[in-house]
């Protein structure tokens, strides 16, 4: 019996609609699938619904993959792959696997020698790169900060520190409700030249997407407290 595929679904990173973010093709094929692993299912029915509003919910199968899941559990998970359904990961970070729990399951599925097809759609971290200025050559994305406010502030200055000696970029993150806090420690902690690019709510209506020194951003900052955001330091490629 051939095996399913298991499809890498993007999913919006926050609007109401599909049509403008997701391609038509994807969303063809997503709405084929009935067996999906997500890491929220609130949100991954109201994104299903948002693709089709006739979209078959009880007709399907959702397999809940959080921080809180044993890791014992995703070889369940794949099980309908391993029989000849396909299935499809969502996640709430837009692109399955990246920073996300989902590339636990592909990693799984690549030792079952199950397909993988990583599906387009929007990367908060790409788009943020692709609208910083900064260099697209030399890159890293480091995913959350610390917690800890000491912590984060020698992250910052550590990459602070190497952008000024390599030119490379550095990407993070934070929880909206600690991104005022980031936010503090950049424009407190680091040299007023440093060159810092915050975008928020990406592919959203409200998306705003900024590179500024850190003398300008002081200035011009503005309220970070509930949007969905990556922050950036980098060297203008000019």
């Amino acid at each position: 019996m051939p095996t399913g595929t298991i499809y890498l679904v993007p999913t919006t990173l926050g609007g109401e609609t599909t049509n403008d973010i997701i391609p038509d093709d994807v969303q063809s094929q997503i709405t084929k699938l009935r067996v999906f692993i997500v890491e929220d299912l609130k949100s991954a029915r109201r994104f299903l619904r948002k693709l089709d509003r006739t979209f078959p919910i009880d007709e399907s199968t959702f397999y809940v993959l959080n921080k809180r899941t044993d890791s014992s559990e995703i070889i369940h998970f794949i099980k309908p792959a391993q029989d000849g359904q396909d299935i499809g990961i969502l996640s709430e970070a837009g692109c399955p696997g990246v920073a996300d729990p989902g590339a636990a399951v592909v990693a799984i599925a690549h030792e079952k020698n199950l397909r993988i097809s990583p599906m387009v759609g929007p990367s908060s971290i790409l788009l943020a790169l692709m609208g910083s200025g900064f260099s697209g050559q030399d890159f890293s994305f480091h995913g959350y900060l610390p917690k800890d406010r000491k912590e984060r502030i020698r992250k910052l200055k550590d990459y602070e520190a190497d952008t000024r000696r390599t030119g490379a970029t550095h990407l993070f993150m934070d929880t909206p409700f600690r991104n005022m806090h980031v936010l503090d420690d950049l424009l407190n902690e680091l040299a007023d030249p440093t060159q810092i690019c915050i975008a928020s709510n990406l592919t959203l209506p409200s998306a705003s997407i900024r590179t500024m020194s850190v003398k300008e951003w002081r200035s011009k900052a503005y309220d970070l407290s509930k949007k969905p955001t990556m922050f950036a330091i980098g060297s203008k490629q000019h």
